[in-house]
């Protein structure tokens, strides 16, 4: 029976064959590695090379934007910052930025009503246009953060948008927050008097915790004390502390910014002040809070009002504000 075997192919054949068919099959894979090798060894620069092999995008700065050195460099972005404060109607916002020019030797500026923001002897356009808005009653600068108060029945979230674009654009207009008037530098540098050219806020003198080769030994500790535990506290809040003098072992102080409305501000001047000044000096025996002559005036009109609403309300009216001393815990 004749062998299944199947024929094969010569020797010579297959050699040949396998010439023939080896650089076809390896052409293109050839090729690459060539032009790969054609282009770190060629002294042509690379873009050259690989331009017809891949698609080139337009430039963002084309020459009808003009070159790239024409775009302003060394722009500086404000970021400002805001903190809540124990009171709820002030809010501290953080421009990154001094608010208060430096020649001047004050630790604080307090404007009070609109009248202040534009009168000497420091005017402030931002002041005046803050105290515009809706809703503010007061702005206070300390050296490097603006506190705003709002009303009682006013909305942070209607309000804070329109201080944030107030405070940007006098920051990037480039002028100062605070307008020194001629003297307003020396007058406050020399603590002469209280001033009152702008009808109610401003004060032309110099820090009151500042040193005074007149104080004695006592007071000169109650400044200090002021100066280096307290008042660092109370800025953090977004406020200020005023000494006001030292008369029978009393303290007089008077709290600015957001503690001077805040409802805590008692417990703040009892426990907190109170206990530290009488715990290091001996002489302390207490602490007062100072009123001006504008806060005693709204006081005493208040008082009046709440007794007005007490006799039209009588005993029969329906509770609506508790609380012990309110116009419903009278007895009736």
């Amino acid at each position: 029976m004749p062998s299944a075997r199947l024929p094969r192919p010569a020797a010579g054949l297959l050699t040949i064959t396998t010439r023939r068919t080896r650089p076809e099959r390896c052409s293109q894979f050839y090729e690459t590695v060539t032009a790969a090798r054609s282009a770190h060894t060629s002294t042509r620069p690379l873009s050259r090379i690989a331009a017809p092999l891949r698609p080139t995008i337009p430039s963002a700065f084309s020459s009808s934007r003009g070159p790239l050195s024409s775009i302003p460099r060394g722009v500086r972005s404000i970021f400002i910052q805001t903190e809540n404060t124990p009171n709820p109607d002030a809010l501290k916002f953080l421009p990154n930025h001094r608010v208060i020019p430096p020649e001047l030797s004050l630790p604080f500026v307090e404007y009070m009503n609109a009248r202040s923001t534009i009168a000497p002897p420091y005017p402030s356009p931002l002041a005046a246009q803050l105290m515009n808005t809706d809703g503010v009653t007061s702005v206070f600068y300390g050296a490097d953060f603006i506190t705003v108060t709002k009303a009682p029945d006013a909305n942070w979230a209607h309000i804070k948008p329109e201080i944030f674009s107030l405070i940007h654009e006098a920051i990037s207009s480039g002028q100062p927050l605070v307008a020194v008037k001629e003297g307003a530098a020396a007058g406050a540098g020399s603590g002469s008097g209280e001033g009152a050219g702008g009808g109610g806020g401003q004060e032309v003198e110099r820090d009151s915790l500042a040193y005074d080769e007149n104080d004695d030994e006592v007071v000169g500790m109650i400044k200090e004390l002021l100066e280096t535990r307290i008042r660092p506290a109370i800025q953090e809040d977004g406020g200020d502390i005023e000494f006001r003098g030292f008369e029978d072992g009393y303290v007089m102080l008077k709290l600015r910014g957001a503690c001077r409305t805040c409802d805590s501000s008692t417990v703040t001047l009892k426990n907190g002040i109170e206990g530290m000044l009488m715990h290091y000096i001996e002489e302390v025996k207490g602490v007062h809070q100072v009123m001006d002559q504008e806060e005693e005036i709204s006081i005493m009109e208040f008082a009046k009002f709440e007794e007005k609403l007490r006799e039209q309300k009588g005993p029969d009216a329906a509770p609506t504000t508790p609380g012990k001393g309110s116009l419903d815990s009278v007895p009736g």
